[in-house]
């Protein structure tokens, strides 16, 4: 799907995989986020066939003018994972929100492992 909205300029359309690239490019900005991982064992099955590893460990759906994100991602060792998250989901909805111009309904972040 996509997220359509209209204007005095006319309709803009962005597409969920686009929302999800920027996604990705805001959370590896935050401090304590090392990576991403994939959600399942089918996820990663289907990043062989694709070769999309810009959005690995992120998923946006969008209904409407809302959107809801899922992320998987793997924080650093000895920093607060609850700090980390929090940080993760203002910085996202802040900037997404201003990117997109629609609102950001959920975000949910899942913590898949720590790294060193």
């Amino acid at each position: 799907m996509s997220v359509k909205t209209n204007n005095i300029y006319g309709k803009i359309t962005i597409s969920d995989k686009t929302i999800e690239r920027f996604v990705s490019h805001v959370a590896t900005d935050c401090y304590g986020i090392v990576g991403f991982a994939y959600r399942n064992f089918f996820d990663s099955f289907i990043s062989l066939v694709k070769f999309d590893s810009k959005t690995r460990g992120v998923k946006v759906r969008s209904f409407g003018d809302r959107i809801f994100i899922d992320a998987c991602v793997v924080v650093k060792y000895g920093i607060s994972i609850k700090a980390v998250v929090e940080a993760l989901k203002e910085s996202v909805k802040y900037k997404v929100e201003r990117f997109t111009g629609m609102v950001v309904d959920t975000i949910n972040v899942k913590v898949m492992g720590v790294k060193a």
